[in-house]
């Protein structure tokens, strides 16, 4: 293990044992009463207090955007079930960061902001009821992609998050079921020394959530995650570090994390990194992790204008079964969203201020170009799978030092590698159902791939 390793999480938080029952300010459990206010009562009075405990009575909570503060333990019990408010309204608007780019959006149904030593756990559950962010987004993209803005209707349909922890230290989430998330489930933003624990997210009991993502770890550090059970709709576990211009301007990397014992259900990646990567993602260690029919297994995904560094990355110890691609690693993702191109004859004077932010050009253009380097893959077994290796480097930027050892893939076919450098097989397999070999274009130094049906052809 990494020496590093051992000091990531939020360490051990003592809380005040004076405990603050929301219903004693007026929540009911009803299950159609708003509770929002009694809530932030019972949490305002928990903090002027000095810490403790906020808590429910057994019901059902209908509640809008809640704010924690510095001593608090939000324990939600077994048999307490929140309803996230389907009125926009119950979400006032902050200041945050939001696919990579700062901007003004919805404060989340939970939220930790500016804060040290907080808590949120509990065996209850919080359906966040997102249905109504995802049709307002499914309703814009259509209207958004026949007028060639696919690049920024994600930012102007502006949808709730379930948990935001942003310029926060020593936080802990344990326990808690999250389902039907309106936008991202759990961000971790701006914040260090963060444990999220035994958490399971089910986002698809309503529908299919367009970018429910489970936990994204953002421009964060020392952060611990395990326990997890994730279902969703996008990335599963997913690292993230600014987006462009913006995110380069703020160049705050995402580092020192540890992502282990956990499974990944649908969803696009087991284990995602971008595709906002400018302020570089490096020092993270994942093992022990489980993917089951999730898009992805291990993915590194960045563009042209994003910039930044992804390496020291150790991924060990996985099991996956019927992902689509067991590696998948690209500097060219998705174009139409990662770029930014206004249609001819369109008046950018008067659109809004995230508009002219996204289509600030990042100069040089050099400064845009990613960069992948020193990936570390060991006793992962895919079974399944309908590509082994998915690997699209740049002629500008190789995709450089990847060491995989101890790995058996099962799959339809083995895929293709190019604009690559120094990637060294030892004890690898792909087992290719098609027969054919792995295809390597434009690179050089890739060794060790020996198994019975394919190999390495140049």
């Amino acid at each position: 293990m990494p020496a590093w390793a051992g000091k990531v999480g939020a360490g051990k938080l003592h809380f005040l044992k004076k405990q603050f029952l929301v219903n004693q300010y007026g929540a009911k459990g009803n299950g159609t009463t708003g509770a929002t206010k009694a809530i932030q009562a019972a949490i305002d009075a928990c903090a002027k207090a000095g810490g403790g405990t906020v808590s429910f009575e057994p019901g059902t909570y209908l509640m809008g955007a809640i704010f924690l503060k510095k001593g608090v333990h939000l324990n939600i019990p077994k048999g307490v079930l929140i309803l996230g408010s389907q009125n926009f309204a119950d979400y006032p608007t902050i200041n945050t960061r939001i696919a990579g780019m700062e901007m003004p959006w919805p404060a989340a149904l939970i939220n930790v902001i500016g804060q040290k030593g907080v808590a949120i756990s509990g065996e209850g559950k919080v359906n966040a009821r997102g249905k109504f962010c995802w049709d307002k987004y499914w309703a814009m993209r259509k209207d958004y992609e026949a007028r060639g803005l696919r690049w920024i209707v994600d930012y102007d349909a502006q949808r709730v998050r379930t948990l935001l922890v942003q310029e926060s230290s020593n936080i802990e989430i344990k326990g808690i079921t999250f389902s039907n998330a309106g936008f991202w489930t759990v961000q971790v933003l701006y914040s260090h020394h963060v444990t999220v624990d035994g958490v399971t997210i089910r986002n698809n009991e309503d529908g299919h959530g367009p970018s429910t993502d489970g936990i994204d770890i953002d421009s964060s550090s020392w952060v611990l995650v395990e326990n997890c059970d994730i279902d969703c709709n996008d990335d599963d576990f997913c690292l993230k570090a600014g987006r462009d211009w913006d995110g380069l301007r703020v160049n705050r990397p995402t580092e020192y994390v540890v992502i282990r014992n956990s499974i990944a259900r649908r969803g696009a990646g087991l284990l995602t990194m971008g595709s906002e990567t400018s302020g570089s993602i490096r020092h993270v260690l994942a093992y022990n992790l489980v993917a089951k029919g999730t898009s992805n297994g291990l993915q590194i995904k960045s563009a042209t204008t994003r910039g930044g560094v992804v390496e020291d990355i150790h991924f060990r110890n996985i099991e996956m079964d019927s992902v689509r691609t067991a590696f998948q690693f690209t500097m060219n993702w998705n174009p139409a969203y990662s770029y930014a191109t206004v249609p001819a004859g369109m008046d950018t004077s008067k659109v809004p201020q995230h508009w002219k932010t996204m289509l600030q050009k990042v100069t040089p253009e050099s400064k845009g170009i990613p960069q992948f380097r020193n990936i570390y893959v060991s006793g992962v077994q895919a079974t399944n799978s309908t590509r082994a290796i998915n690997a699209q480097g740049l002629e500008a930027s190789v995709l450089e030092g990847f060491y995989f050892e101890k790995t058996r893939v099962g799959t339809k076919e083995a895929g293709e590698l190019t604009h690559a450098a120094n990637w060294i097989f030892n004890n690898m397999t792909i087992e290719a159902a098609d027969g054919k070999p792995l295809r390597v274009k434009a690179s050089r130094n890739i060794t060790g791939l020996t198994n019975t049906e394919t190999s390495v052809s140049h």
